[in-house]
C-alpha cells in the first residue's frame, strides 16, 4: 500500500455513524488513507469520493486478446500448418466457436484476477498492512494517513472523536 507509516485509527461500531463520521472527517479536509469493514458498507464507496472502477475496460481488453489468439491460432493451424478439411467445411466454420469462447473466458478470467493483485498491490510476497485485527469481527476501522494530512494529529483525534468514534488509536509500521 502506499502512503505513510503513521497513521490514526478511528474506531466504529455502527455502519450509519461511520458513513457520517466519512462525511464530517472529509469535510474538516482531512485525508482518509482507507476504511475497513467486516462486511460491504451499502454507498461507502460514493461517501468516500470513490470513482467508478475500470477494470470492466481490463476484462473486454483481456476477454478481446483472448478471442483474436484463439482465432489466429485455429486459423492457422487449419488453414496453413496442417490444413485439413472436416466433414467438407471450410478452414473458418462453426467448429471455430467453442475454442473462441473457452480462451476468450479464459485469458478474461486469469487477466481480471492480475489486474486486480497488481491494482490492490496484493502481491504473493507483500506483508499485509493489519490495521486493527476487528475489522474482521465487528468493528469498522477509518485509517487517516499523518504522513498525508497537513491537519495536526490533535486536530484528527477531535474530529474523529467528534464524528462518533469509540476509540481513536495511533497504528505505526515499520
Amino acid at each position: 500500500m502506499d502512503g505513510g507509516k503513521n497513521f490514526l485509527l478511528g474506531i466504529y461500531d455502527d455502519e450509519d455513524v461511520l458513513k457520517s463520521a466519512v462525511k464530517k472527517v472529509r469535510g474538516a479536509g482531512i485525508k482518509i488513507h482507507e476504511v475497513f469493514s467486516p462486511y460491504p458498507v451499502h454507498g461507502l464507496d460514493e461517501v468516500l469520493g470513490y470513482k467508478r472502477t475500470r477494470l470492466p475496460i481490463a476484462a473486454f481488453m483481456f476477454g478481446f486478446l483472448g478471442t483474436v489468439l484463439a482465432l489466429t491460432m485455429q486459423g492457422y493451424m487449419l488453414a496453413i500448418d496442417w490444413p485439413m478439411i472436416i466433414g467438407g467445411k471450410n478452414y473458418a466454420s462453426v467448429t471455430f466457436v467453442p475454442v473462441t469462447f473457452e480462451l476468450t473466458v479464459l485469458l478474461a478470467a486469469l487477466g481480471m484476477v492480475g489486474t486486480f493483485l497488481i491494482v490492490s498491490n496484493m502481491r504473493p510476497w507483500a506483508k499485509p498492512r493489519i490495521f486493527d485485527r476487528r475489522s474482521t469481527d465487528d468493528k469498522h476501522v477509518m485509517a487517516v494517513d499523518l504522513d498525508l494530512n497537513k491537519v495536526s494529529s490533535d486536530e484528527i483525534t477531535r474530529v474523529l472523536n467528534e464524528s462518533g468514534a469509540t476509540e481513536v488509536n495511533p497504528k505505526q509500521f515499520d
